[in-house]
């Protein structure tokens, strides 16, 4: 959801990477002649972003080897915690000359550097691990959270599972009006019995029983031409059951001429808010939203000033808006405040501002304005033999074909450097050293056999009451289900 988000098909269903046929093989080995005919290679990050560096590379190099290192104990990274539990779909990549190697935190238990000189290339991959903060007076009161750290928490994401938030008031206002807001509304408004049969987790499915949230507010700065979610998350929250949206038309007046010009799928989305907020819904429809217990609305030209806290200051009790209004035109369009404020009470504010990487390695450049690793086509800045792809590249935006676009163009980069000679050309150790390393510091390597076995656990545990699966969620436990 990452987030999000971003959708996926399942990852088992995507194929594996098959050897390159026998006439493809032999270019690829005269293109590599003068070259390292094994060159190993490394790829920090299980996500989608290493992943698909990983397969361009392993596709359009026929001796290539990759290893991807990963601090969780599974791969996939946002694939398996960044997408809403009700959206099974994902997909990575497998081959004999890739390996996984998880549990394993670059920047921690082993450098950059060393992982440098045990490999011809490193690409970094690691995405975007951090939310923006709204940085603005109330945010450390409790009741407020990161959607990120609401998605891990009920996806199974380890750090998260401890979050444990306290649905019983009425309101809810989710901050920011991208994909993962809509992911997160839809969580809160789901009726449980539908996510039953979901792989959320257990524990978390247990508080959203007891939830009593009925109504969700989905804030943005901007207007209804500027919404981040893209129109199938918008048609899932429309026909959501139990539920009816809250549009006020007076945000749509003179947007129907308005929306000629813009891109299709802009059009497509902005026409579907309109005849919501606008036109009589049919009989059929009409009495679905009456009968619906929950609602959901989006509030647009709106920008948070300050979460308020309740009369004895423990928590979130609503929060300050300023009124905005645009300047500019296209994608320069800016929100500026108009000197109005109003007040939303609520007892939950979810802030889904956006993500953010964090430095990996004092040994790597990072722009902390941008929160990206600089870089030229995915070639870091000065450091050659070190390449980025994914949102640490490009920064937190886009879908999954442009994470695949992006992916690719790295791998591009690093075998165009390997075919002119800029990589180290003689044997590299590869994981060999970096185990060797690992060991004297006590860290326990997860292999993709060793997830494999976790998988196989969390379908058994799942199947017992219906679910695809039951994620696992402590790394000790898993550790000892493997015998480390």
């Amino acid at each position: 959801m990452a987030p999000r988000c971003w959708r996926w098909w399942h990852w088992s269903a995507w194929p594996r990477i098959r050897p390159p046929s026998a006439r493809s093989t032999l270019s690829f080995r005269r293109q590599f002649s003068t070259q390292e005919k094994t060159p190993k290679i490394c790829v920090v990050g299980s996500g989608p972003a290493g992943f698909y560096t990983a397969q361009h590379l392993l596709k359009h190099h026929s001796q290539a080897h990759v290893d991807i290192y990963e601090k969780q104990l599974m791969p996939f990274g946002l694939v398996r915690f960044g997408v809403a539990p009700d959206h099974p779909e994902v997909k990575t990549a497998q081959s004999d000359r890739c390996a996984f190697r998880g549990n394993v935190e670059v920047g921690r238990d082993v450098t950059v550097p060393e992982l440098r000189e045990a490999y011809h290339a490193v690409v970094l991959s690691y995405g975007a691990e951090d939310h923006q903060a709204l940085e603005i007076p109330g945010e450390e009161l409790p009741g407020v959270f990161s959607a990120r750290a609401f998605v891990g928490w009920y996806n199974g994401l380890p750090e998260n599972r401890e979050l444990a938030p306290d649905l019983s008031c009425d309101t809810a206002v989710i901050l920011g009006q991208g994909n993962v807001a809509l992911d997160v509304a839809r969580i809160l408004l789901t009726p449980p019995e539908h996510l039953e049969k979901t792989d959320i987790t257990e524990a978390a499915l247990g508080v959203l029983r007891q939830n009593r949230v009925k109504t969700v507010w989905i804030v943005g700065r901007r207007g209804p031409l500027q919404v981040a979610f893209t129109i199938k998350e918008l048609r899932e929250m429309i026909q959501l059951p139990g539920t009816r949206p809250i549009l006020d038309p007076a945000d749509f007046l003179g947007l129907q001429d308005r929306i000629k010009e813009v891109p299709r799928p802009r059009k497509r989305l902005t026409e579907l808010l309109l005849r919501t907020a606008t036109e009589q819904p049919g009989m059929e429809e009409a009495a679905r939203q009456t009968s619906a217990s929950r609602a959901w609305g989006l509030r647009f030209f709106r920008s948070p000033q300050q979460v308020l806290p309740s009369p004895e200051g423990r928590r979130a009790a609503g929060i300050r808006l300023a009124v905005t209004r645009l300047e500019g035109v296209g994608e320069a369009t800016q929100a500026v405040p108009t000197g109005d404020v109003e007040d939303l009470p609520c007892g939950l504010v979810l802030s889904s501002v956006g993500y953010k990487s964090r430095p990996i390695d004092p040994s790597v450049p990072f722009d902390p304005k941008l929160g990206v690793i600089p870089n030229t086509e995915g070639r870091v800045v000065d450091v050659p033999g070190l390449y980025c792809s994914g949102w640490v590249k490009r920064g937190p935006t886009g879908v999954i074909a442009t994470t695949m676009t992006d992916s690719f163009l790295t791998g591009q980069s690093l075998l165009q450097d390997l075919k002119a000679g800029l990589l180290p050309s003689g044997p590299r150790p590869g994981y060999t050293a970096i185990q060797a390393l690992l060991s004297l510091r006590g860290v326990r390597p997860v292999s993709f056999s060793d997830w494999e076995k976790l998988d196989a656990e969390e379908v058994a545990r799942g199947r017992g009451t219906g679910k695809p699966r039951e994620k696992l969620v402590d790394p000790q436990e898993m550790l000892q289900l493997l015998g480390h």
